[in-house]
Formats: C-alpha cells, sequence, structure tokens
C-alpha cells in the first residue's frame, strides 16, 4: 500500500513536479499498462482515490493516470519508430475463428457429457450402474476443469484457490444429489444402507440439480465474459472511480439475474425428464452462489467465496448430523429446529436457507468489490 501521506508531501504546493514523484513510486506500473485505464486501476489499488488525484492537480484518477501513461517511454513507441520490419506479423485470422469456436463450444461440454451419463445410468442394471456412475463422473469432472481452466471462469494466479473452493463444491453439488433424500429418511428413522442409485430407495437420489447446473456452465461462461467484457468498456467512458461504480453495479446484478433466468429455464426443461419439480429455489440458490463466488475468484477476491462455501457446507453437513445426533439418549432436542424446519418447508429448506444466504453475502460483497477499477486489471498487473 503507498504511504499517503508521502504523496501528499510530494503533492505539496511547494513541490515542481508533484507527478513525478507519484511516477517514480508507481513507474513498474506506467511502464507495464498497456493503456491508462490500467493505470488507474493500480493506482486505486494502491489508495489513491479521486480526493488523492486533486492533490496532484488533476480533477480525478483516470485524468492523473493519462498523464503519467504520456509520460512514460514504451518500447511500442520505439517499434513504430523503427519502421513496419520491426512489428512482428498479425496471427492468421482462421486460427481466431477456431479459438472462438472453441471458446463458446466447450461450455457446453460439462452438460452433454452429464445428460449422456444419466441416460447411461437409466439403462443400465446392477454392477453396471456403478461403472457407468463412475465413468459419468470422472468425463463431466474433466469437462469442468478444462472449462474452468481457461476463459472467462479462469481464477488466475496458480490452482491454489482453484483447490481451495473446489472441494467445498464438490461437497454443496454431493449434497445437492444426496442430501435431501438423506433428510427426509433420517427423520423417518432411515436410512437401513446406502444409495442404490435410484429415486426411489431407502435412500433417493435428486438428480434433477446436478444435470441443471452442469448445464448451466454454458450460461455462467457467456454471462461472466459479458460482465467482464462490460465492465471493461465501462473503465473507458467513466470519468471518475465513483462514476465507474455506479455505471458497473447495475452490470453486476444484471449478470446475475440474467444468469438465474438461464438455470430456472434449464431447470423446468430437466425436470420433466427425471421426474423433479418444475421450479426449484434450492437449485436457484446453489446456482447463484456458486456463480457470484467463481465471479469474485476470476478478479482474484478467493478468500470470501472460500470461507461462505466452507460455512455453507458445514451448515448443511450439520442439519443432517443434528437429526441422527437426536437419536442420542437425552438429546432429541437436538433435532427438533431441523426436524420443524422440514415439517414445514420440506428437505429443500436447508438448501435454500444456506445456499441463499451465501449467495446474498457474496453479492453484497461483490457489489463492493468488483465495482473497484482495480478488480479489473489484466492478470499480469499488480493488484
Amino acid at each position: 500500500m503507498t504511504d499517503l501521506s508521502a504523496l501528499d508531501r510530494g503533492a505539496a504546493p511547494g513541490a515542481a513536479d508533484p507527478v513525478k514523484v507519484l511516477l517514480h513510486r508507481h513507474r513498474e506500473l506506467c511502464e507495464r499498462a498497456v493503456d491508462p485505464l490500467e493505470i488507474a486501476a493500480g493506482l486505486e489499488a494502491h489508495g489513491i482515490t479521486d480526493r488523492t488525484a486533486a492533490r496532484f492537480r488533476h480533477r480525478d484518477v483516470f485524468s492523473l493516470a493519462e498523464e503519467l501513461y504520456a509520460r512514460v517511454p514504451r518500447d511500442a513507441d520505439a517499434a513504430d519508430a523503427a519502421g513496419p520490419a520491426a512489428t512482428p506479423d498479425a496471427p492468421a485470422g482462421g486460427g481466431d475463428r477456431r479459438r472462438s469456436v472453441t471458446a463458446l463450444l466447450l461450455p457446453l461440454l460439462p452438460g452433454a457429457l452429464c445428460a449422456a451419463s444419466l441416460a447411461a445410468l437409466t439403462r443400465a442394471h446392477g454392477q453396471m450402474r456403478l461403472y457407468a456412475a463412475a465413468a459419468g463422473v470422472l468425463a463431466v469432472a474433466l469437462a469442468l476443469r478444462a472449462v474452468l481452466r481457461r476463459g472467462p471462469l479462469a481464477v488466475p494466479d496458480g490452482p491454489a484457490p482453484r483447490q481451495a473452493t473446489g472441494s467445498w463444491t464438490c461437497w454443496l453439488l454431493a449434497y445437492a444429489v444426496l442430501g435431501d433424500g438423506l433428510l427426509r429418511t433420517a427423520i423417518t428413522g432411515g436410512p437401513d444402507g446406502l444409495p442404490d442409485g435410484t429415486a426411489d430407495g431407502d435412500w433417493p437420489l435428486t438428480l434433477a440439480p446436478l444435470l441443471a447446473l452442469t448445464l448451466a456452465v454454458a450460461p455462467a461462461t457467456w454471462t461472466a465474459g459479458l460482465y467482464l467484457t462490460r465492465a471493461r468498456r465501462k473503465l473507458g467512458t467513466s470519468r471518475g472511480l465513483e462514476d465507474f461504480a455506479a455505471s458497473v453495479r447495475p452490470l453486476l446484478l444484471g449478470a446475475v439475474a440474467l444468469f438465474l433466468g438461464a438455470v430456472a429455464a434449464l431447470v423446468a426443461l430437466c425436470a420433466p425428464l427425471l421426474d423433479a419439480e418444475p421450479v426449484s429455489p434450492a437449485v436457484l440458490a446453489l446456482g447463484a452462489l456458486l456463480f457470484v463466488a467463481r465471479l469474485l475468484a476470476v478478479h482474484g477476491f478467493t478468500h470470501a467465496p472460500r470461507v461462505i462455501l466452507v460455512l455453507t457446507a458445514v451448515a448443511q453437513l450439520l442439519a443432517p448430523a443434528t437429526v441422527f445426533a437426536a437419536r442420542l439418549p437425552g438429546c432429541a432436542a437436538l433435532g427438533a429446529p431441523v426436524e420443524a424446519l422440514t415439517t414445514a418447508w420440506g428437505p429443500a429448506a436447508v438448501p435454500v436457507l444456506t445456499c441463499g444466504a451465501g449467495a446474498l453475502t457474496l453479492l453484497v460483497h461483490a457489489s463492493r468489490t468488483l465495482t473497484r477499477a482495480s478488480a479489473h486489471l489484466r492478470p499480469e498487473q499488480p493488484r
């Protein structure tokens, strides 16, 4: 973090060139930036606001960034002076088209593989069901890995944040498939065995959420890409940090609403095929939680998503755990809250409340962090 008191001393009225002091402190940022917008975002990340920019005789951070950008010589200027021979050849248009087609079609792969796996699972019997389920899980996991390692949903700066949230995301998906059936059976005294892969067994499965959410990877990718592009454009048209925040906040809320609309449509399409509810608030809540958490992680804010995902997963784990603990002598009161909630609203009330609260918390956090110019720095820029 930049020492703002030192900057104020450098911007004192007696200083001959206050901007030169700032340029010296942030020379690496200014040299690496590809446009003034990245300098403005970097300055904001170091705690420089429009009010601070006024001390450097500029109306806002964007105006200050433009002067800093203009003062720093660049390699591109030297290449232009050297003539056309120093300019590398442009990439072939065919390669760009192939990359565009791949970016468009790759997000469809997890949903397609999940649908194919569920179709194979319904036609298999006995031990073949276990093999079909294992192959399906592996195929979908590899497809998701490919989608989440490139494009708008890719998390920069190595695999550590991805691994930290990935295990808890898997738990939430597992609860969406197994949790409601386990909770309903536990309240009635079961289960007496492991799930057999059917919806009418002793421990029933709910496969509609899994299919809807894997199909939703495509609209999540496209919506995130649309949001990132529009937010980047707002950097070019905004004339202040507050102006940028006010223009980006509706984009964020619109992206979340657009994604939830897509998830609701997918749930309605999947429900008749899997004998599920046409509208599932639990799937919508889980989808919103995962989407907002991924948006934050993509922009480098991994702590809050990790904490919220952990708390949500733990809360869901405690729901059936308290019901089982209530069977111990003298512990009947432990399961009373969950049993009352389930009796009134059904087992889906647990994921609706936990995922809904987590999604709302992250959305409030995102409306404060993703509306900063510094949140939209390029991955190679210092935050």
